[in-house]
């Protein structure tokens, strides 16, 4: 997703002038016309424009004379894959991500999706729990080297990663960690590097970021995630939402609905004022996957037990920018029995374990 859409952002007062300079000076070939509230009104494409021309319509006339107001669109968090194979549909080079109230959050292009980047910021993998629930499968092996189809969990995680184009990589272990480093050894079998943070004792997710060494790069964010955990969510747009907001530290949540057995019944005194049969309520639960500024991490002495829900509400009171990003993609948490079985029954299907 592109970090420049607002480089491409004009008014709907702005002129044909005004747009064609947007184009020609950008490399995105494009520009997205907004409202005030930074809602979608329209695109302008260098065709848009020509074909204003053709019409005998001056560079001096509004630019929505020209724009195109029913532009295709996507909802923020569409992964890649899709976007690609929409603009390779409908042939079209670029399209806006907006998200539920219709305002524009980001741009992919044919040319970014085609190009994949690459990212030096760290990816810090969980994979230090004894994986309790998960007995007997877990007494001669960490949970993140059981296998999900045909190759540990772990390592499935590592390679989401790499397909989005991020290679550092460090791993936090406690249980059975010989298994882990036999395994991947230093990640050049992968063509990434990979180091390990032991635990001598666990520290939780928070404490484990005091382990980390100083020679991190400087000034980027690092994304943790359980290792544990299987999901398809895009970690580039993860990523560029925690740069654009400027946030201390990003949480990924997701939608979990819980529907209540019985009906409800709301009253006041002894009167009945409602009643809901069997409602199901919405919540948003932790994702076990965050992005951390370099602030965040430096904030963990060493060998500082603490967890990181505890972490990013100490960072709540001293600022507002712990924020939340909904995820809509597949994830699943692979804590308990019903877990891992639904895991063979699902990776098979997903695309993400080849």
């Amino acid at each position: 997703m592109s970090l420049s859409w607002k480089s491409v952002a004009i008014k709907p007062e702005h002129t044909i002038r005004d747009a064609l300079e947007v184009i020609n000076r950008e490399a995105l070939r494009v520009a997205l016309v907004v409202d005030d509230l930074q809602r979608l009104t329209g695109v302008v494409t260098d065709g848009d424009i020509r074909r204003g021309l053709l019409k005998n319509l001056a560079l001096s006339d509004s630019v929505s004379l020209v724009m195109n107001t029913k532009p295709m669109t996507a909802i923020a968090g569409t992964s890649r894959e899709r976007l690609l194979s929409l603009m390779e549909q409908k042939g079209v080079l670029s399209i806006p991500l907006v998200d539920g109230a219709g305002q524009v959050v980001g741009l992919e292009t044919l040319h970014s999706a085609l190009h994949q980047p690459r990212y030096d910021n760290p990816v810090f993998l969980m994979a230090g729990g004894f994986g309790t629930r998960l007995r007997p499968l877990t007494d001669n092996c960490p949970k993140p080297m059981l296998k999900v189809g045909n190759k540990p969990i772990l390592e499935t995680v590592i390679q989401s990663f790499i397909k989005a184009g991020f290679e550092n990589f460090y791993i936090s272990t406690h249980y059975m960690p010989e298994q882990i480093q036999e395994y991947f050894g230093d990640g050049s079998k992968l063509g990434v590097n990979i180091s390990y943070i032991h635990e001598d004792k666990p520290l939780g997710t928070g404490g484990a970021l005091g382990l980390l060494p100083d020679d991190l790069p400087q000034g980027l964010p690092l994304i943790m995630m359980n290792g544990d955990v299987l999901t398809k969510v895009d970690f580039q747009q993860l990523l560029n939402f925690h740069l654009e907001q400027e946030a201390d530290a990003t949480m990924c949540v997701h939608e979990y609905d819980y529907q209540i057995p019985y009906g409800v019944i709301n009253g006041e005194g002894n009167r009945v004022t409602s009643m809901v049969e069997k409602p199901i309520q919405r919540f948003f639960v932790n994702a076990g996957i965050y992005v951390v500024s370099p602030e965040v991490i430096r904030s963990v002495p060493k060998n500082h037990p603490i967890d990181m829900p505890t972490l990013l509400e100490q960072h709540m009171k001293e600022r507002e920018r712990v924020l939340m990003f909904p995820i809509h993609e597949y994830w699943l948490d692979i804590g308990r029995m019903e877990d891992y079985n639904r895991a063979q029954a699902d990776i098979l299907s997903l695309g993400i374990n080849g």
